[in-house]
């Protein structure tokens, strides 16, 4: 048994997440789909997270296993690529350790959230149309308090089968896009929950419109109660931007399969 990584990305809005799930399109579900059809057995995979419906991923990271060793899997590159449909891009597939996991080995994980202040017909389907004025010194003194707490419960969705709510975030960040007018907020941690990232981001656009102060912002962390802490921002903004492994090093600036993208298994 060989197992594998795929290096892949995708559009959200035509998806219901990335979990498989009953009367709904998945990404999960489409890839093994195609997959299955393409290795002519029931191949399922394990995402290295599970993003939201309408929630994009940048670099998503999943791992399967073969009965033998593929001969050439830029063969299969093609033609999951042809199978998944546009919004679903598939850039490599990389042979790893049979105890490697997309999911549990992943070492840090990194999302991003834009926003953008002028009308566009390009930027709208894929950023949030925010006010011009907020405040993102403040937003950014507040986003700082992240990175001195464990406890995220309070930005977490409720009702969901998470044994904890704790997570080490290392980067909490609002950086001014220089080609547009507009921000985008960058985070990182080991880990994230579900609705954590646009729980986190609705809060601190309250501290921007200074409907909430930076000790407000650090009660609504204390308080550990979902209610406490703002709305869930739009998901058609936030990507899954990055995924890191100790024994995988792959191009920082692959953003489509035609770019010199190679990945390697180290």
């Amino acid at each position: 048994m060989q197992r594998y990584f795929i290096h892949l990305a995708y559009r959200g809005a035509p998806f219901h997440g990335w979990q498989s799930q009953p009367n709904a399109i998945s990404v999960q579900q489409t890839i093994e789909q195609a997959l299955s059809t393409i290795m002519r057995t029931p191949t399922k995979i394990v995402g290295a997270g599970r993003t939201d419906t309408g929630v994009n991923a940048r670099r998503m990271i999943a791992h399967f296993d073969s009965p033998a060793p593929l001969p050439h899997p830029e063969n299969i590159v093609r033609s999951l690529n042809t199978l998944v449909g546009k919004d679903i891009a598939i850039y490599d597939i990389i042979p790893v350790h049979a105890d490697a996991h997309a999911r549990f080995d992943a070492t840090s994980r990194t999302y991003h959230y834009y926003a953008t202040h002028s009308k566009s017909p390009f930027f709208y389907p894929l950023s949030w149309q925010a006010p011009p004025t907020l405040d993102y010194d403040l937003m950014n003194e507040a986003a700082q308090l992240l990175l001195t707490t464990d406890d995220f419960t309070s930005f977490a969705k409720l009702h969901t089968d998470n044994k904890t709510n704790i997570c080490h975030v290392t980067h909490a960040q609002w950086h001014h896009v220089a080609d547009h007018t507009g921000h985008v907020f960058i985070i990182t941690a080991d880990r994230f929950l579900r609705n954590m990232v646009r729980a986190v981001v609705g809060t601190l656009v309250d501290v921007g419109r200074h409907k909430l102060t930076i000790e407000d912002f650090r009660n609504v962390i204390l308080a550990r109660n979902r209610c406490s802490a703002g709305t869930s921002m739009p998901p058609q903004a936030l990507y899954l931007w990055d995924v890191t492994y100790p024994y995988l090093t792959l191009d920082s600036d692959s953003d489509n399969p035609n770019d010199n993208d190679t990945p390697t298994n180290q």
